[in-house]
């Protein structure tokens, strides 16, 4: 059976994703990751999906253009509504063997039905001991992401 938990994108970066010093543009980068992400959380819900965070963006190194890239997005923790995935990305260059992590972040989906409405969506279990550190990461983010907000609301009330 195929893994619905995971989702790997690979293509080829273009002249059209430069920024101004030469390399992959971040924005670029951003967007892979949302359709690869978004591309997974649907594979699991079976229902349509709205981004509703993306939080711990880190680039580790620069993206040459006409490298090869490949996007691993995979489910770590699931809540009633909510599914959490982790992205990866990782380039290759045609003279190099192997690919090389390049940028990391995790984001969060909402299941929806056709009104916008939140849908419950089925449980992710983790398997394995790297599955299950992955999922209390997931919690852990889930509560710090609770806390800022609690701490940050009088900031934001209209």
């Amino acid at each position: 059976m195929e893994d619905q938990h995971k989702t790997t994108f690979q293509f080829i970066s273009e002249p059209t994703d430069v920024n101004f010093g030469g390399k992959v543009h971040g924005g670029v980068v951003m967007k892979w990751i949302d359709q690869t992400a978004y591309t997974c959380a649907r594979t699991w819900a079976e229902t349509y999906c709205v981004t509703v965070y993306v939080g711990g963006i880190r680039f580790y190194k620069p993206i040459n253009i006409g490298d090869v890239i490949k996007i691993d997005a995979y489910v770590i923790y699931t809540g009633k509504t909510s599914i959490h995935i982790a992205v990866d990305v990782y380039s290759k260059n045609f003279e190099k063997e192997g690919f090389e992590k390049k940028t990391h972040c995790v984001i969060v989906f909402v299941s929806v039905d056709e009104h916008g409405k939140p849908v419950p969506v089925k449980p992710w279990k983790p398997d394995t001991e790297k599955e299950k550190q992955l999922a209390v990461y997931a919690e852990k983010l889930k509560a710090l992401r609770q806390q800022i907000s609690e701490e940050m609301e009088p900031f934001f009330k209209t």
